[in-house]
């Protein structure tokens, strides 16, 4: 199984005052076991304490208007349109450490 070490490289945030949490849009390099790496995107929640909660590359977006307002300050920032290569050569499971 290769697994990867998440670098983040650029975040926007949704704090969510009721609860403490806070969904993130980030923008990241994987850091592959196989000595290999690559840029991408992903949503993470981050608890009140601010650690992030990984949850095995999925992370509940709460609506659609949320989705697009953080997508909207990546693109703001200047940093939400970048065009990344997929390459799934080695197609096993790939578990992330935050």
């Amino acid at each position: 199984m290769i697994t990867a070490r998440v670098e983040i490289l650029k975040e926007v945030f949704y704090p969510f005052k009721e609860n403490g949490y806070t969904l993130c849009f980030q923008y990241c390099t994987y850091c592959f076991s196989n000595n290999t790496q690559q840029n991408g995107y992903r949503f993470i929640w981050r608890r009140p304490d601010g650690t992030l909660q990984a949850a095995r590359g999925q992370a509940r977006i709460p609506s659609v208007s949320v989705l697009l307002e953080l997508v909207a300050k990546a693109l703001q920032e200047g940093w939400g349109a970048n065009i990344n290569e997929l390459s799934f050569e080695d197609a096993e499971e790939i578990e992330t450490e935050t």
